[in-house]
């Protein structure tokens, strides 16, 4: 068996010319409308105002948990309506063995809205 491959690779223009950031959750909420189990959420980025979000994080977090939790997300993505919910940035996860997303934060408070360097 064939060890993973990583993506092709991209100049690093590229890369900082998306805007990462770190916000903290005001509000969470079931997304019954969405296709694949989600939930909208809102997202304090601080200077750049609250956000909202579909997120596909149901299996490991329940939503009157994520309410205060920081975040990191996309913020200059363009926003996309899901199931007619306006998504304006997209939260950042990755998936744990068993294939459900695990959220990526912080270790330690950081203000909403630093960007990720």
């Amino acid at each position: 068996m064939e060890p993973p491959k990583a993506a092709e690779q991209v100049e690093a223009d590229h890369f900082f010319q998306v805007d990462i950031r770190v916000g903290t959750v005001l509000r969470a909420e079931p997304f019954p409308k969405a296709r694949t189990p989600a939930y909208k959420l809102w997202i304090d980025f601080g200077p750049l105002g609250v956000r909202q979000s579909s997120a596909q994080i149901t299996q490991l977090y329940a939503p009157e948990e994520l309410a205060g939790r920081q975040v990191v997300a996309v913020v200059n993505f363009p926003p996309r309506s899901i199931a007619g919910f306006r998504s304006e940035v997209l939260v950042l996860g990755c998936a744990n063995e068993a294939g459900h997303v695990t959220l990526l934060a912080p270790d330690a408070y950081a203000p909403d809205g630093a960007r990720i360097h």
